[in-house]
């Protein structure tokens, strides 16, 4: 692959084109991950794709997160992956998200929590499916991990029809570049991956599931939070997300669905 990616040399830019081996972006949007973000790092950097750059974009943690990112900065080096950390207030996860993206090099993006943490060839699955397909948004299986430390994998599917979360994860979506220049996360709520992703494909642009898993989730987070008001707001976020993107209201069900599943779940 290396030398493969030598001969061909990089494109417009200095990344490589459609015709090589593409740079991989991973983005981890943190604030006061301490006790989570070394899994994250350790799986970026234990990658055995070797054309990978990665971002932390740190929303002014209070905690050890910065300081444990920066003690990554030789090993980062000694792998040749480009490594930065920014660490400064945000408007919220998916403000940063944004800004991550401006600052990626990369071909293809992956957006990467600051607890979870991909399988070893997560990259290499998202560019070797690049390379063949040519895709614009790629997901896959990821392995889900309870509270109690029980385990389950939640598949991915692509439906022509009907698009529903529950077959689609969003830590183990690669978007490339050029898509992200032409959609962004509104920041408009909770929802806001959801509203991406059916925006991309209500546009009919390539979509690929690759079925391996690629990512680990632990549950319990904000996205997992049981409080009644947060579920609410979670499923007001959802439903809109629908509604905007011209989604029938017979959608209403599947928010409900969503929803109940993760009171059940977490």
């Amino acid at each position: 692959m290396e030398s493969e990616y030598k001969k061909n040399g990089a494109g417009e830019g200095g990344r490589p084109g459609r015709t090589v081996w593409p740079l991989i972006t991973v983005i981890t949007v943190s604030y006061n991950s301490q006790a989570t973000i070394r899994d994250t790092i350790e799986s970026v950097l234990g990658q055995t794709y070797p054309f990978v750059e990665y971002l932390i974009i740190d929303g002014l943690s209070s905690d050890r997160t910065v300081e444990i990112a920066e003690s990554y900065r030789e090993a980062f080096a000694g792998r040749g992956f480009a490594y930065r950390i920014v660490s400064e207030k945000d408007e919220g996860i998916y403000e940063a998200m944004n800004k991550g993206i401006d600052m990626a090099a990369g071909d293809i993006i992956g957006l990467l929590n600051s607890d979870d943490w991909y399988e070893e060839h997560a990259a290499a699955w998202a560019a070797a499916a690049y390379r063949k397909t040519h895709y614009d948004m790629m997901y896959a299986n990821l392995r889900m991990i309870k509270r109690d430390g029980r385990v389950f994998i939640k598949k991915s599917r692509y439906r022509k029809h009907y698009i529903t979360t529950r077959e689609w994860n969003h830590p183990t979506t690669f978007i490339t570049k050029e898509m992200y220049g032409i959609y962004r996360y509104a920041c408009k709520g909770n929802a806001d991956d959801l509203d991406l992703m059916l925006r991309i494909r209500k546009d009919g642009r390539k979509v690929v599931v690759v079925p391996k898993v690629l990512a680990n989730y632990r549950l319990g987070g904000s996205s997992n939070r049981k409080q009644p008001k947060v579920a609410w707001n979670r499923f007001l976020s959802k439903y809109r997300a629908y509604r905007d993107n011209g989604y029938s209201r017979w959608y209403l069900i599947e928010c409900i669905l969503m929803e109940g599943g993760k009171l059940f779940l977490a």
